[in-house]
């Protein structure tokens, strides 16, 4: 019969106090560094590292950098722990031309702030100021954007609703051809208060109608390519298109 071998208890005690000791080691460790990252992250936050040394625009068309940033309220150097996103989004979206906006905090110390833009569609002619117009007709007086030519002038729309026909108008208009439009004017007249004529950047002058304007543009491109070069003057669409030639 083979025989247990016995331990005595004076034996175990010396390694279940080694086993004791390691396990307090361990745990004061843990604390110690808890403790000391709790430190770093406090002497972090008071310190030049955690301060906003960059603000980065995304996706601004219209919109200067400078003017979605002093949208949004955030100055340089501060902390950018304390940057609440939800009020900055809040504020930027206050623009007129702001459709959306996220901010990110971009470590160590940048602040991204992505925007999407209403769709411009033109700028109001007013005097001597020019105020861009958004999709839904709306003319922003306070858009901090300039003009500089890349959108069509819009010239002596003085009643609202016919501006906003336009509007509607000129966004269903496809990029190539809203792209040609320089400058576009209301001609209003007893018979045909929706009269427009428009100066293409090609050369040509259009005289049309806002009504179904979208859709009579759709041909302009047809029409000018049976042209000659040389070929200067006005294009009528209205109940039929044709063209007159102007010396």
């Amino acid at each position: 019969m083979e025989k247990k071998k016995i331990i005595s208890i004076e034996d175990r005690i010396p390694k279940l106090k080694e086993a004791r000791k390691k396990k307090a080691n361990r745990r004061l460790i843990f604390y110690l560094t808890l403790f000391f990252l709790l430190i770093a992250f406090v002497v972090y936050l008071q310190s030049p590292f955690s301060h906003i040394k960059d603000i980065v625009v995304l996706n601004n068309k219209a919109l200067s950098d400078d003017t979605v940033i002093q949208a949004s309220d955030i100055s340089l150097n501060e902390n950018i722990w304390m940057l609440n996103r939800k009020g900055t989004v809040k504020k930027i979206q206050n623009h007129p031309v702001i459709e959306s906006v996220k901010v990110k905090r971009k470590l160590p110390n940048t602040v991204e702030i992505n925007v999407v833009e209403k769709e411009i569609i033109g700028f109001l002619k007013e005097e001597s100021k020019y105020h861009p117009v958004i999709k839904d007709g709306m003319i922003v007086k306070k858009s901090g954007i300039p003009y500089k030519g890349n959108y069509p002038l819009l010239k002596d729309f003085k009643d609202d609703a016919f501006l906003k026909h336009m509007a509607q108008e000129l966004n269903e208009l496809p990029n190539d051809l809203f792209n040609l439009i320089s400058e576009i004017t209301w001609n209003p007249t007893d018979k045909n208060k929706y009269k427009i004529e428009l100066y293409m950047n090609d050369g040509f002058i259009v005289q049309s109608t806002m009504r179904d304007f979208a859709d009579k543009m759709k041909s302009y491109p047809s029409i000018v390519s049976q042209l000659d070069e040389d070929d200067k003057g006005i294009i009528h669409m209205g109940v039929g298109t044709y063209f007159e030639k102007v010396d």
